[in-house]
């Protein structure tokens, strides 16, 4: 009897997708052979619920190491609302439940990030058999050192800062660089150290206006006619770090802001008469094909999640630690985020090479 593995894409799309995909598929193809069906199950958690699915042929998985994007398709299906029945009445456990077993599926293999994650050990719990595989620009997945599409996203960032650069040079501009990450700063930080910004702003570590504005004056008191900040969408002043996020978000929508990179903007052109740009690339740090490092953690990450199948080990999700391929469990990474602490290493890099961390 044939072993019917099924694999879904969920929450944000990133490099490395397609990757990740075809290592888990190519690797199921060459140890099982016919003995092995793989199901691919459309827009995530939403494809599940739904029962929006197809049996897929090898063929499918060739060509596509190099693919940015998914494709199955990917759709964010919240975590919080997993539980929740809404106006179409679904019972969206029940209903993936359901799904699961009509499909025929032994297994599931669920590529994507926290939220995933955390709907990956509900299902686990409900008794079904799960693989998880950590894929997120932010790498903020708790338990390990890396998640496929990171390196990828700094490499992107880290382009966009060094072409401001020469407009901030050309225009004698500070130039504020909002980079992706709301609540983990992993992203902003390295592409800052990789990119030469002056000022790195991360929402682990919260800034106050009065030192940034001072290192902006620092710079140009040397002769430095000009500033580069590098500034996780997350980042908080010192005031906002003691109020509750809703909080937050009613006083900066109050103020016209959503969040703070235009305040930044406008906070420094006021106190220090420098002119002052804000550049957002956006998704963009999400698109396009996935790095020579993310192909090959991709294919990592894959291959032992096929592993894993031929195992029959479930209720794990794949992780680096230490440059070794492990798997955790997942009921002990769901639900917590990876964050930039205090004392880490690219921190002290940072002031040592003379960054202002605000």
């Amino acid at each position: 009897m044939k072993k019917r593995v099924g694999i879904l894409t969920s929450g944000g799309d990133c490099p490395g997708l397609n990757a990740t995909i075809r290592g888990a598929a190519k690797a199921l193809y060459e140890r099982m052979g016919e003995d092995v069906q793989i199901i691919g199950i459309r827009d995530g958690y939403s494809g599940l619920i739904h029962g929006d699915w197809r049996e897929m042929q090898p063929n499918e998985f060739s060509g596509i190491l190099t693919m940015g994007g998914t494709i199955l398709g990917t759709k964010r299906t919240p975590f919080k609302l997993m539980r929740v029945i809404g106006d179409d009445q679904v019972d969206k456990v029940a209903a993936m439940k359901k799904n699961y077993k009509e499909m025929g599926l032994d297994c599931l293999l669920c590529l994507g990030g926290n939220g995933t994650h955390k709907t990956a050990n509900l299902l686990s719990k409900e008794g079904l058999n799960i693989i998880g595989l950590p894929k997120t620009i932010d790498n903020d997945i708790y338990g390990t050192d890396v998640t496929f599409g990171f390196h990828t996203a700094v490499d992107i960032a880290t382009e966009v800062i060094d072409r401001i650069h020469t407009t901030a040079s050309s225009h004698r501009r500070c130039m504020v660089v909002e980079i992706m990450g709301n609540k983990a700063g992993w992203l902003t930080l390295y592409s800052g150290v990789a990119g030469g910004a002056d000022i790195i702003l991360i929402p682990e570590h919260p800034y106050s206006i009065d030192n940034v504005c001072a290192a902006v004056e620092r710079r140009a008191a040397q002769g430095k006619n000009f500033s580069i900040l590098a500034v996780a969408e997350g980042a908080m002043d010192t005031e906002e770090a003691r109020i509750k996020r809703k909080e937050r978000m009613a006083r900066r929508k109050e103020a016209g802001y959503t969040n703070a990179t235009q305040r930044i903007a406008d906070q420094i052109e006021a106190m220090t008469g420098f002119e002052t740009r804000v550049c957002v690339p956006g998704h963009m740090q999400r698109g396009g094909s996935p790095s020579a490092y993310d192909r090959v953690l991709a294919t990592q990450f894959g291959t032992y999640a096929a592993k894993l199948v031929e195992q029959e080990h479930y209720g794990v999700t794949v992780a680096m630690h230490n440059n070794h391929i492990v798997a955790n469990e997942l009921s002990e990474i769901a639900g917590k985020s990876r964050l930039v602490p205090e004392g880490h290493g690219m921190l002290d890099v940072a002031r040592r090479m003379g960054i202002s961390l605000g």
